[in-house]
């Protein structure tokens, strides 16, 4: 089988790194993928380090006549079986040239993220009726799909993200390299979150509900990991100017960091404070190093987490629940590991990155006999 993803972002979030994961599994299975991608953005970068086809473009808004006509003639050459793409406002460049070719060939859209305008218009219908199938990563963003565009609910289904739980496995790795790289001694508490720096992630909870609890205790650390996303280095400069606002020498930023699984085997406890999440695969795969989990009570958030059994919800954007639920992890080191235990049976049962490919090849092998 021969697809073409797409994935036209210039960022480096959840979204461009799902996409690259999947694509990997793919190729495990003997599919042939090519890449549609934006010229020299870092998922362009990352696809062609693992030795990959890739179609760059440059396109920014919707309309591209040029573009358009090179897509057409990509996807006639390529004989691809299905087209497959990461966002809906790929469609725009993807189904002008479908139809220029008078293409048959299935086009999949993975939503996975939601959207505030309707979408029902009748440029928009001209553009949803070719779609074949679209893919919600969580149960909001199917909702999101049904209500704003004019999709019929049997065009749309739920297919969680999925994670490598061999490679977050927390019997195959030690959290003691990280406490030592950070000098962090074996009866410290280790709090951390990992998330870009983009507003709405949760990080000014994060360091209020650390100002909190280090007025009670004087064993945490605090590890705050990941980097800023594209023309957002403003907003992670003023995070860093909060955390010294308020003497917070006990939070480490400690930047991109590759070695996920690592860093997260460092921690006790795993928060996951995002205003509002389509999925949230630092929580899942935190979840698949047997982390217990503090998580705010919102959006797909629930498809992940099960409070009073994996994790402690919180009412969302509220630091003061916030620091009440990591509190009780800190005082509760049997609530901690048996948390922990439950986290790691979910993500293997629900979001195990093997399981969910064979769905998604079962899916491209039924529309590509239709």
């Amino acid at each position: 089988m021969k697809v073409l993803y797409s994935c036209l972002s210039k960022s480096w979030g959840g979204m461009e790194m799902v996409t690259l994961s999947a694509i990997k599994q793919l190729q495990k299975r003997h599919i042939h993928v090519e890449l549609l991608c934006i010229s020299e953005s870092r998922i362009h970068i990352e696809a062609n380090n693992i030795g990959m086809i890739i179609h760059p473009v440059n396109a920014s808004g919707y309309f591209h006549p040029y573009i358009t006509l090179r897509l057409a003639s990509i996807i006639y050459r390529g004989e691809y079986d299905l087209i497959h793409t990461q966002a809906s406002k790929d469609l725009w460049l993807l189904v002008p040239a479908l139809k220029l070719l008078r293409s048959k060939i299935p086009l999949i859209l993975t939503k996975h993220v939601g959207s505030g305008i309707i979408k029902k218009d009748r440029f928009h219908r001209w553009i949803y009726e070719r779609l074949t199938l679209a893919l919600a990563i969580s149960r909001v963003i199917k909702k999101n799909l049904l209500d704003t565009c004019p999709l019929p609910e049997n065009k749309v289904r739920l297919l969680h993200n999925g994670i490598d739980t061999e490679k977050f496995d927390p019997d195959k790795i030690s959290g003691k390299v990280v406490r030592k790289e950070f000098n962090i001694n074996s009866d410290e508490i280790i709090i951390g979150m990992l998330a870009r720096f983009s507003p709405g992630k949760g990080h000014e909870e994060f360091l209020s509900a650390a100002e909190q609890l280090n007025t009670r205790y004087k064993n945490l650390k605090y590890l705050i990991v990941g980097e800023a996303s594209r023309g957002e280095n403003t907003y992670a400069d003023s995070i860093k100017q909060l955390a010294e606002k308020h003497n917070l020498s006990n939070v480490i930023f400690t930047g991109y960091r590759s070695d996920t699984p690592q860093v997260i085997a460092g921690m006790d406890i795993f928060v996951f404070p995002s205003h509002s999440e389509a999925f949230g695969i630092a929580l899942a795969e935190a979840m698949s190093m047997a982390k217990p989990s503090v998580c705010s009570n919102s959006d797909g958030v629930l498809d992940i987490a099960v409070d009073n059994e994996t994790s402690y919800l919180f009412e969302r954007k509220n630091a003061d629940d916030l620091a009440r639920k990591i509190e009780i992890l800190i005082n509760s080191p049997d609530i901690r590991i048996q948390f922990g235990k439950a986290a790691r049976n979910r993500a293997v049962e629900n979001f195990n990155l093997d399981i969910l490919t064979d769905k998604v090849i079962n899916i491209y092998n039924e529309l590509s006999k239709k």
